[in-house]
């Protein structure tokens, strides 16, 4: 199973979003720029990428996301502005950024921690959470697309939970489907919202190599921001 931890936003921020990528588009194709859009169903906030794990992995790695998420305040997401990585000159990933907020901030870092801890790769980039709107088939400028949309602000998500979501992909892109969602609450409040738990060994899958250059979040494997 191809892993990631998110949160999805909410379906106003999606709504605005959406509405500012059908602009973007028309800008893209007037400037022949080729774009692969992300249906705004699957609009989501990445915590941390995880990338093939054996299933029977889950329950051990549900426990620790639930540890690593017990006692998070509600939290808001603001969305604003767009970017791309690894700069707008040179772009493989459009997205909407997320305004710092130290509680989300605080949340991946437990997270990262707790993966990491389990055996998943640590991620040596620092925390840049965003929305993918779309990646670009062949790295192109999008300064001259993007500028006159980019200081945009597309509202607010209130998250009280994060969730373990599989990424499929299908020819119409990919599809992600929930497979655990954990609440931001203690562990006698009862975490987890689904399936029984129970600790077993985690084993990853072969990580060594991946038909994919980039992660769910859209940001192409050893490539940070230099540029929004």
């Amino acid at each position: 199973m191809r892993l990631f931890v998110g949160a999805r936003i909410s379906v106003a921020t999606a709504n605005a979003l959406a509405g500012c990528a059908e602009t973007l588009a028309r800008r893209a194709r007037d400037a022949g720029v080729d774009i692969r859009w992300v249906a705004p169903v699957n609009y989501h906030v990445t915590i941390k990428f995880l990338g093939q794990t054996r299933e029977a992995a889950l329950a051990a790695l549900v426990d620790a996301l639930v540890a690593a998420a017990a006692g998070t305040p509600r939290i808001t997401l603001h969305c604003a502005r767009l970017g791309a990585f690894p700069s707008l000159d040179k772009s493989n990933v459009l997205w909407a950024g997320v305004a710092d907020e130290p509680a989300l901030a605080q949340l991946a870092t437990r997270v990262e921690d707790a993966c990491t801890a389990l055996g998943f790769t640590a991620d040596k980039r620092p925390f840049h959470p965003h929305v993918t709107l779309g990646r670009v088939r062949e790295t192109r400028p999008l300064r001259e697309v993007v500028l006159p949309l980019a200081e945009q602000m597309f509202g607010d998500t209130r998250i009280d939970s994060i969730a373990l979501f599989e990424s499929e992909t299908k020819s119409s892109g990919s599809v992600y489907r929930e497979v655990q969602k954990i609440l931001f609450k203690t562990h006698s409040e009862g975490a987890v919202s689904g399936a029984e738990r129970q600790s077993r060994p985690v084993e990853l899958g072969d990580t060594r190599r991946t038909s994919e250059p980039e992660t769910d979040d859209g940001w192409p494997r050893g490539h940070g921001p230099t540029d929004s």
